[in-house]
């Protein structure tokens, strides 16, 4: 008989029953199905994924295959070429190059436009074809041939992708005079130092304010999440509990020798804020030590143990829950899953609820035509040949008559109403791509946080 089946029935009676009637099932399609039936596939692929998706979709189970996958995945590395690129339809535009990066060291600069990746062209893919065989790059050796503004002649790099270290804290810059702001992609084991040694720079326990941006952050590292809390919580006040009916209950809280920062604090949240993020957003807002602006986070608080099986297989399960310091659950209600039904009755919210709600910036037509057809960043690009840009460069309206001069030609000629109610978002805009290409994507960041309604509402919830 089938090992794990074997083991099933050294349960209870209740259990051995019950297999025994699975066992019953599988013997009965074995002998009498139309076409063959192998046990194992019938287990692995059928049995026991649909017994797990009615616990809920993050818990899986890998036969032998899978789970040797899962462990070399866990084990590798980042590779990459340390190019920054602005991603169009049909078009890739270098925006920065990384010092000391594959990229950096071919010569490939700011403004050039791949045109083919391994004899691949670019002009006849879609965004997501593009980004496809951008990613296919980093797996080995690739060459690119590239358009420089002012060459006549196409230039070929050949590069070979090396193991990049991707900070966490990825964005940290002053919104005004002593308030910062923190850009947070994920949660990995250095996070809390990386955002500790960012807010050092920008004036440590010298600012008046912080907005630490989570958006578009799925999580990570618990450890994570725990130190990061520890910045700007008291020693002792806790962070989170998990609870689950097999795992001991617990609290963690912050360690007593804990030495938090004190200014005014913000987050902002989307829905694509996600377990860390959450952890994080919800302790910090349980004990009202920063205001939560955005929008409601993802709903993902489960604790996932993996273990090992025999003949290597593995199984990866919900055991406990997150809970907020408070007692709020995170996890959203999955309906048909075992986190459905009783939560979805009670009508209860899941998730982080902003205390301030804000929608992202909204798209016009004009808006979606002039970033759809890569107009920004073929003007950025001819703007520079001609002219040399610092950090005291502005957006001025003769740039903004140049640039519709620019448009015309190309068919697009918005009318006098509309570019008139876009007028400050294209003036923006234009400032933030010349800055990418001029300056690095850094700058043009800080001119889009000026624009970026979530962080001003942000900015403005600190009342400093």
């Amino acid at each position: 008989m089938f090992p794990l089946l074997v083991a099933f029935l050294l349960f209870s009676d209740d259990l051995s029953n019950e297999v025994k009637r699975f066992v019953d099932v599988l013997t009965t399609v074995q002998s009498q199905a139309a076409d063959p039936v192998q046990p194992a596939k019938a287990i692995y692929e059928g049995a026991i994924p649909g017994m797990l998706r009615r616990l809920d979709p993050h818990s899986v189970f890998f036969d032998p295959v899978q789970f040797e996958q899962l462990q070399r995945m866990e084990k590798s590395t980042s590779k990459g070429f340390g190019s920054v690129v602005s991603v169009l339809p049909g078009r890739v535009i270098v925006l920065q190059t990384l010092p000391g990066t594959p990229s950096a060291k071919s010569g490939i600069a700011p403004g050039d436009e791949i045109l083919a990746v391994n004899n691949i062209r670019l002009d006849l893919l879609d965004i997501d074809q593009l980004v496809e065989v951008l990613s296919q790059t980093r797996q080995g050796q690739a060459r690119l041939d590239v358009r420089r503004p002012g060459n006549v002649r196409l230039l070929q790099f050949v590069m070979t992708p090396e193991e990049m270290q991707a900070p966490s804290v990825d964005r940290a810059f002053l919104l005004r005079p002593d308030v910062g702001y923190l850009r947070v992609a994920s949660f990995d084991e250095k996070t809390g130092a990386q955002i500790r040694d960012a807010i050092e720079k920008l004036g440590g326990a010298n600012l008046r304010g912080l907005v630490l941006d989570l958006r578009n952050n799925p999580g990570g590292v618990l450890n994570a999440a725990l130190d990061t809390a520890a910045l700007f919580l008291e020693p002792d006040q806790k962070i989170l509990s998990v609870r689950g009916r097999s795992v001991k209950g617990e609290e963690v809280k912050v360690p007593a020798n804990a030495k938090p920062y004190r200014f005014a604090l913000a987050l902002i949240v989307n829905e694509k804020s996600a377990s860390a993020s959450e952890i994080v957003a919800g302790a910090l807002q349980d004990h009202k030590r920063a205001v939560i602006a955005g929008e409601p986070t993802y709903g993902k608080g489960l604790v996932q143990s993996v273990t090992p099986l025999s003949q290597g297989a593995a199984l990866a399960l919900t055991t406990a829950f997150y809970y907020t310091p408070q007692g709020r659950s995170i996890q959203r209600p999955l309906a048909g899953t075992q986190l459905g039904g009783a939560v979805e009755a009670s009508g209860r919210k899941y998730g982080i609820q902003p205390d301030v709600a804000v929608r992202p910036a909204g798209y016009s037509r004009l808006r979606v035509a002039l970033d759809a057809s890569g107009s920004f960043a073929s003007f950025a690009t001819e703007y520079l040949r001609k002219h040399k840009v610092d950090e005291k460069f502005e957006a001025t309206p003769a740039l903004l008559d140049e640039f519709q001069g620019f448009l015309a030609p190309r068919n697009i000629r918005p009318g006098v109403g509309e570019w008139s109610v876009d007028r400050e978002w294209i003036r923006s805009r234009l400032h933030q791509e010349i800055f990418n290409q001029a300056l690095g994507v850094e700058k043009g960041d800080e001119i889009e946080a000026q624009r970026d309604p979530q962080i001003q509402e942000a900015l403005s919830a600190l009342k400093l």
